[in-house]
């Protein structure tokens, strides 16, 4: 009677043992996804922090930059095919806008 108990407490251990394993690969796998090695190094390494923020910044600015453009380009483009269409209140009004953007540019 002693030996199955103790084959049953031995049974037990190895299911628990294998339910730990199972949760610290699951623990491991998700630690690799979120990638907080490469965060742990990135910060703890001011001069590579100040690069990337640095550069971040450049990116950040001149995407600004060319995307205000473009959107500005493409509303003085809406704005002529509305002056062209010739609504005779709207018309004036944008007619004036569009005379100012041209003016200003050159």
């Amino acid at each position: 009677m002693f030996k199955k108990k103790n084959n049953e407490n031995i049974t037990v251990l190895n299911e628990n043992i294998n339910y730990l394993k199972n949760c610290i690969d699951n623990l491991n796998k998700a630690i690799e996804k979120s990638r907080i090695y490469e965060f742990s190094e990135v910060v703890g390494n001011s001069k590579k922090m100040i690069l990337k923020n640095f550069f971040s910044g450049v990116f950040k600015g001149v995407g600004i930059g060319v995307g205000f453009y473009i959107i500005t380009a493409i509303v003085i483009l809406l704005l002529n095919y509305i002056v062209k269409l010739n609504i005779p209140v709207i018309g004036k009004y944008i007619t004036d806008i569009v005379e100012i953007v041209e003016f200003n540019r050159r």
